[in-house]
């Protein structure tokens, strides 16, 4: 025989009530989403249209066979001076994994955007997993040198 020890006898309802007290969604204003924006790490962060420009442009790197992906590959890029462009994605987390190549970007006097998304960079690189970080790499004779040269442009451009 079961003692009683204050809890239902009925350890279903127990636990179904528990569950839904812990399933349910935590509600937050609109002023936590603008305050964790604002403290963001993440600059120069693209708008929409320079996003959708640059992400096209990941797709016809991957085609071509000019981009890299992941922090690793980005790292070795930009230390062996293959590197033209760097996307790094705003929504990593922890946001320090990605940190070293901004300073690494600029010592080699290499542009670098955030993109907001992990997701849709995944997408664009043809992969079916988030992306963090990737690079493309410039090619002597490259078909994409003047969509290169135009996306280096429109990031200096946010920098200003």
């Amino acid at each position: 025989m079961l003692k009683s020890t204050g809890f239902p006898l009925n350890r279903l309802n127990y636990y179904s009530i528990s569950l839904k007290a812990i399933n349910r969604p935590m509600q937050l204003d609109s002023s936590y989403n603008k305050m964790a924006e604002s403290k963001s790490r993440a600059y120069p962060l693209a708008d929409s249209k320079t996003t959708n420009s640059l992400l096209d442009l990941v797709q016809q790197a991957q085609n071509y066979k000019q981009l890299k992906k992941g922090a690793n590959e980005v790292t070795k890029s930009l230390n062996r001076g293959h590197a033209q462009l760097v996307l790094l994605a705003a929504d990593t987390e922890p946001l320090e994994i990605i940190l070293h190549l901004p300073l690494l970007c600029e010592d080699k006097n290499v542009p670098y955007v955030y993109l907001k998304s992990k997701a849709a960079l995944g997408r664009a690189c043809g992969v079916s997993r988030p992306v963090i970080a990737c690079v493309i790499n410039g090619d002597k004779g490259s078909p994409l040198k003047p969509q290169i040269d135009e996306a280096k442009d429109a990031v200096e451009q946010l920098l200003i």
